[in-house]
């Protein structure tokens, strides 16, 4: 569904294929973007033997695979790298506050390796690598299901459902709308300089889970009651907000997409992509 729209362009090709046992047949390529992992805590914890191979044999397969061609390469990191930080805002040279073995280190950990990995093959064959790490994005063709912080809050708003705030809600986030995120990978791509770097790519507008939930009812037009469950499991980040002067320096990168405008955008997504059937719970 996500890619229909590009079916019909004559320089678009979906070729399915399982990163982890190996590079798919594409012939001579110039640019290599390795966006291929589960990203929410949902996803990555029903899949965490694949999450930590696709991050580790599939990167290797990719590098070699620019390694090859001598296609630059771009490495999709994440703030979880930063783990639970100390250090507020997270800049590129902190080096995160971080379990080997807590209930997220199959996503972190994999991550902080396929960043090694990449700098590794750049030491050694020269290889055109290149890292971002990734703040929390949202937008239209996001999964409803993805349980990621935007995804339910709209749901469960246009259902009119209780909206599910972990702990007191006072953790902080910092959303960046997918567009803003597009053009950043782009720009990081594209820049020689970028080479060998690693570069936040995220919105500094920082607020509350709970300031979240609020907005995003008021822009539903929901009636929805907001709850407190349990905090989420261990090793949830309490912070999260990136410095992006790197970006602003490197790329000329920064976000230009307003919250309140991002997530009005998001929610008509929603709204039309659920339609009437799914949200016969609303009143």
């Amino acid at each position: 569904m996500n890619i229909e729209h590009l079916a019909d362009w004559p320089s678009f090709q979906l070729v399915e294929h399982d990163l982890i046992e190996g590079a798919p047949p594409l012939g001579a390529v110039d640019r290599v973007y390795h966006l291929a992992s589960p990203a929410s805590p949902p996803g990555y914890q029903r899949h965490p033997l694949e999450t930590m191979r696709v991050n580790s044999e599939g990167s290797r397969h990719l590098l070699d695979l620019a390694t090859a061609h001598g296609a630059s390469y771009l490495y999709a990191s994440t703030s979880e790298a930063y783990g639970d930080p100390l250090e507020h805002p997270q800049r590129e040279s902190y080096r995160g506050n971080v379990s080997t073995t807590g209930p997220r280190s199959m996503y972190d950990e994999a991550k902080r390796y396929g960043e090694a990995l990449a700098m590794a093959y750049l030491r050694a064959h020269g290889t055109l690598a290149r890292i971002v790490r990734i703040f929390n994005t949202y937008g239209p063709r996001s999964d409803p299901h993805d349980g990621r912080l935007v995804p339910n809050f709209i749901v469960q708003a246009l259902r009119n459902e209780p909206m599910t705030v972990y702990g007191d809600g006072q953790q902080t986030r910092s959303l960046c709308y997918v567009s803003d995120l597009v053009e950043g990978l782009y720009r990081a791509m594209e820049c020689p300089g970028a080479t060998g770097e690693v570069t936040n790519l995220g919105n500094p507008d920082e607020h509350t889970v709970l300031e979240f939930a609020t907005i995003i009812r008021e822009l539903a037009g929901s009636s929805a009651p907001i709850i407190y469950t349990e905090p989420a499991v261990g090793d949830d980040p309490q912070r999260r907000r990136p410095d992006i002067d790197k970006a602003r320096a490197l790329l000329g990168w920064e976000p230009e997409v307003a919250l309140r405008d991002g997530l009005a955008r998001t929610i008509a997504a929603f709204r039309a992509e659920l339609g009437p059937g799914d949200l016969a719970c609303a009143s």
